[in-house]
């Protein structure tokens, strides 16, 4: 893979490349776009199979989060980082943690580390012993886990599809396969099933999945069944991308899809054109999944609780927005017009607002 090639086609500003000697660390950062303002993105770890699949991750996930930010109205830009880990089973240490808080610290606050797969709030509050530029932990930096906010504003576009399909708000007579019932998959569970949903659920992790099975009475399938092909209502992938491709869209028997996983289209423009002739409305993952970050950027912001909970309130407005946009086509298309419309604006504002009047006065108006 040329990485400049791959860079320029995906419309990235930096990646960077780290080896730390001493403790073994080797990670990459990808800053997508900064236009709106610095990135706030989360840190993987993640035992990939090439060094290619890592960057291919890692500019994917960027590029997400700036259509994130952009279609969240938060005025940050893009990013995202990964760790590879040498093996599956590698437990994270504090000096794995600091020695990545370094590098993040070598972008002088252009970029700004949370949680994604892998990656715990003690993990956040080791990198934050090293640099300020982190969030999502619960001592030295703070936000906390962000899960539950991202599964909130899951279940607010998941209205809004509903909505958009001409059926009832309603969860009470449905039912929803969730494919991933870690941190977000679960906490998505327990809102859809104190809303009256049936939840099925599968999750390579089998102590994972029999914790939703007891404790919030979801059913599990076994390894000889796939979820993607069950009937169901509203299918949510919540476990890692590119889940859905040519294959398993033929396969799909539900009318919405809706969850929280990054990444969910192998190849974005086929496979959302192709939902889109099936008639199944996907909910873009971008617009889907941005509560987490709507959560850390407004702590980072310095946004009230209350702002904050209108924010995330307010995806299933912007799912609505998106849906109706696509008028029928690819709604993943949609969601990045819309996304860019957004960043358009704010460079236009940036522009106008550092030209002054023209006079030479040097105002700024």
């Amino acid at each position: 893979m040329n990485v400049l090639e791959e860079m320029q086609s995906y419309g990235h500003e930096r990646v960077a490349f780290h080896h730390d000697a001493k403790t073994g660390l080797t990670a990459i950062i990808a800053i997508h776009s900064p236009v709106l303002g610095n990135a706030l993105g989360g840190t993987r770890r993640w035992a990939y199979a090439t060094e290619n699949d890592a960057l291919f991750d890692v500019l994917r996930l960027s590029e997400g989060m700036t259509y994130k930010a952009a279609a969240s109205g938060l005025p940050m830009g893009g990013a995202k980082s990964v760790i590879i880990m040498p093996n599956a089973g590698h437990q994270p240490t504090e000096a794995e943690a600091r020695a990545m808080g370094r590098f993040v610290d070598t972008f002088a606050g252009k970029y700004i580390a949370a949680e994604d797969v892998g990656v715990s709030p003690q993990f956040c509050d080791w990198m934050a012993l090293e640099t300020k530029h982190v969030m999502g932990g619960n001592t030295v930096s703070h936000g906390g886990d962000p899960s539950p906010y991202t599964a909130l504003g899951c279940f607010n576009s998941m209205k809004a599809c509903l909505a958009h399909t001409g059926r009832k708000v309603d969860f009470s007579n449905l039912t929803v396969a969730i494919q991933g019932c870690g941190a977000t998959g679960y906490k998505l569970a327990k809102l859809l099933r104190q809303s009256g949903a049936a939840v099925l659920v599968t999750d390579v992790h089998v102590p994972t999945m029999k914790r939703a099975v007891e404790e919030l009475g979801c059913v599990a399938l076994g390894n000889d069944k796939n979820l993607l092909e069950e009937k169901v209502d509203i299918l949510a992938p919540c476990a890692l991308g590119g889940v859905l491709d040519a294959k398993t869209i033929a396969g799909l028997r539900c009318q919405i899809v809706c969850g929280t996983a990054n990444n969910q289209l192998r190849n974005p423009n086929e496979d959302g054109d192709a939902l889109a002739k099936r008639g199944i409305l996907y909910s873009p993952d971008f617009v889907a999944n941005a509560g987490g970050l709507i959560r850390l950027a407004g702590l980072y912001l310095g946004m009230t609780e209350g702002e904050i909970d209108h924010k995330i309130s307010e995806i299933e407005t912007t799912t609505a927005a998106v849906l109706k946009q696509a008028s029928g086509g690819s709604t993943g298309a949609a969601a990045i017009a819309f996304a860019k419309a957004k960043i358009a604006a704010g460079a236009a504002k940036k522009q106008m607002a550092g030209a002054g009047c023209g006079t030479g006065c040097g105002c700024k108006a």
